[in-house]
């Protein structure tokens, strides 16, 4: 059940259920059992996201089970599941800050905005459709409670997506230009970060606590430039930064075009542009998100800095860093 992403990175999907009881399969697991009184179920445990939850739920002393279609890692300290979702008493629905983004600027953006008309892409239109879903199934009179987080930009070592992509466009002479004046602020999410508070969420949803039926950003709350993030992390890999600028106007209308001729001769040739107007959006746009609603309601902060997530992550991908 591997979670979300693809807008450089996608938002993993997983979930969390904290549970009073766990099926006894063995006096050792019933020894554990009593030494460990918080115990938890972990949707979806075996994506990217999923694996980190289970490592810091292990780390804060949790007995953990991992529900899922396949398992994913080998850990004895961990009880699989394999199978098809079923109900649960809490659902917690890691869905995606670009819920509420159309291309334009947004600027510590809050929960309280619309969900977009125009998704960015197929895949945000279904993460909207999750959250309406999710959220209007909150029902505390007959003790099923849901929220949802909003991630933006998930990135950390063993991340399948954001850095190999990278590396792999800087070794094709893809990552010369830079979209803009580079001055466009993003927020970008440290796995660890995100996994915390899910684990917050999960903790503290209760039928009489606030977080019922609602949604919650939750990112580094360290916005950065966008180009500056992926130069970071280039250079940290011995690759060169983008350093040509392209008009932002210029490249959007370009891509618009590209679009257009696409549609055009889509009847003959179908063809899958990857610079696309909303690609350039995402580039070059501001897009940051305020985390004051998770502060306040779960006292959320986050856990990694995003100076320590940047150089962890690059730390971690050293076997994709060019030899000069």
């Amino acid at each position: 059940m591997e979670p979300a992403v693809s807008e450089p990175m996608r938002d993993q999907v997983a979930r969390t259920h904290l549970t009073e009881d766990t099926p006894k399969v063995n006096a050792d697991i019933e020894k554990v059992n009593q030494n460990q009184a918080k115990r938890c179920t972990v949707i979806g445990g075996s994506g990217f996201l999923g694996q980190h939850m289970v490592e810091q739920l292990l780390a804060r002393g949790y007995a953990v089970n991992v529900f899922d279609i396949q398992q994913g890692f080998d850990n004895p300290q961990v009880r699989f599941f394999l199978g098809d979702l079923c109900s649960r008493q809490k659902l917690i629905l890691t869905s995606s800050a670009s819920v509420i983004f159309e291309g334009v600027d947004i600027k510590n953006g809050t929960e309280d905005l619309p969900y977009a008309m125009k998704p960015i892409d197929y895949y945000t239109e279904t993460k909207i459709l999750q959250e309406r879903a999710v959220l209007g199934a909150n029902d505390p009179e007959k003790n099923f409670l849901t929220t949802a987080i909003r991630p933006h930009g998930i990135f950390g070592p063993r991340d399948p997506q954001l850095v190999p992509i990278l590396i792999e466009a800087a070794r094709n002479g893809k990552m010369k230009f830079v979209i803009g004046n580079g001055k466009n602020l993003v927020d970008f999410t440290f796995v660890e970060n995100v996994v915390h508070g899910h684990i917050l969420a999960a903790e503290q949803l209760s039928r009489d606590s606030t977080l019922g039926g609602k949604a919650f950003h939750i990112t580094n709350d360290e916005p950065i430039p966008f180009w500056t993030f992926l130069s970071r992390i280039l250079t940290g890999l011995n690759y060169e930064a983008p350093k040509y600028h392209i008009p932002y106007w210029v490249a959007y209308y370009l891509a618009l075009l590209l679009s257009l001729l696409v549609m055009v001769i889509s009847p003959v040739i179908q063809l899958q542009p990857t610079f696309t107007p909303m690609r350039v959006a995402l580039a070059g746009t501001f897009h940051y998100y305020s985390c004051e609603r998770a502060k306040k309601a779960m006292g959320y902060q986050p856990l990694v800095t995003m100076d320590d997530a940047m150089e962890r992550t690059v730390q971690s991908f050293r076997h994709l860093r060019r030899v000069k």
